[in-house]
């Protein structure tokens, strides 16, 4: 594989790159911070996210790719250029790239993608679905006529597919993920204790206290914001149980897609899936007993991925000596006629 290779998960929340041989060689947040004094891009990634509520009004930090797809062309391309020249020591190096999209993408919302791509550099550019790339990286053997079934947890999108001979059997997209639990979270502490609190507390939250399967009143986090009663600094006790009620209806709305795509399915597929399990990536699956919630739940086993996060970016960089066997989830883009 060549070493100018690259795989990219380009996620609502995080970039994920991964480079030929080398493996995931940058993680960070989907983030761009740019001067509209001087027209210039400051910081992208860490940096980037550092400056999320405390910037002034000139400093613009945001999140050009939203529920999986890119919302602001110009600075998803600079973004994306920026993170290309710092995995490459700064000299461009003309790579063939691969990138995620969520299962059900339009042509326009792909045109951007490819867009970005090229601007950044690309000599060629394909695109991958992310249940698809995330199979590949956690390893699972797709090309058996077998039913296998994978629930990727994103920022924006969870993706949710069963595959079988290399092929998409059946597949949905829901705009239920990472970034709406903790919108439900931000909501929850306003409407129960009038605090405002800001998306990076409430992701803490969620990393810290979330137990979908057993959540207890005596394990406690303390959560601190704004009093929109006072307009002062404010901190209140947040049990597992309240987070629980918080995030229950995004929950469910990612078992009633499980669901659904399990209803689409042949039943001897779902059979497959009932002996094989569950398999669950992205960030999302590592939401405290959600694994155990959806064995209960539906009555299926489910696994978390090893690397759960970095699966969908491996398996971009892996798809490049799979081109020949893919049959669907996997374009290449001068197909769309994007020339």
């Amino acid at each position: 594989m060549s070493n100018n290779n690259i795989g990219i998960d380009l996620g609502t929340s995080n970039i994920v790159i991964s480079m030929g041989n080398k493996g995931v060689v940058l993680n960070e947040p989907s983030v761009i911070a740019y001067n509209t004094r001087t027209e210039r891009v400051l910081a992208v990634g860490k940096d980037a996210y550092e400056m999320i509520g405390r910037n002034p009004d000139y400093i613009y930090v945001a999140r050009p790719v939203t529920d999986g797809v890119i919302s602001d062309d110009d600075l998803a391309k600079s973004m994306l250029r920026e993170f290309i020249l710092k995995i490459s020591g700064h000299q461009l190096i003309k790579p063939r790239i691969i990138i995620c999209v969520p299962a059900f993408v339009t042509d326009i919302e792909s045109r951007a993608v490819v867009d970005a791509a090229r601007v950044a550099g690309a000599r060629q550019v394909y695109l991958i679905q992310e249940p698809v790339a995330a199979m590949i990286g956690a390893e699972v053997d797709i090309t058996k006529a077998r039913g296998r079934m994978i629930v990727d947890i994103g920022g924006g999108t969870t993706d949710i597919a069963i595959v079988s001979m290399n092929g998409v059997v059946s597949s949905h997209t829901i705009k239920t993920a990472g970034n709406s639990i903790d919108r439900s979270i931000i909501r929850y502490m306003q409407n129960r204790y009038k605090l405002l609190i800001g998306e990076r507390t409430a992701e803490k939250v969620k990393i810290g206290l979330c137990n979908l399967y057993d959540p207890s009143d005596d394990v406690r986090f303390i959560v601190k914001g704004r009093s929109l009663i006072k307009g002062l600094p404010s901190q209140v006790l947040l049990s597992e149980t309240e987070l629980f009620k918080a995030v229950e209806d995004d929950t469910f709305s990612i078992m009633e897609a499980i669901r659904k795509v399990l209803e689409d399915s042949p039943p001897e597929l779902v059979g497959d899936i009932y002996d094989n399990g569950l398999l669950l990536t992205g960030g999302g699956a590592l939401l405290g007993g959600l694994s155990y919630l959806i064995n209960r739940t539906l009555g299926i086993k489910c696994t978390v991925a090893k690397d759960a996060m970095n699966c969908a970016a491996k398996g971009t960089a892996l798809a490049f000596g799979k081109m020949k066997h893919l049959l669907d989830g996997f374009e290449n883009a001068p197909v769309y006629k994007y020339n």
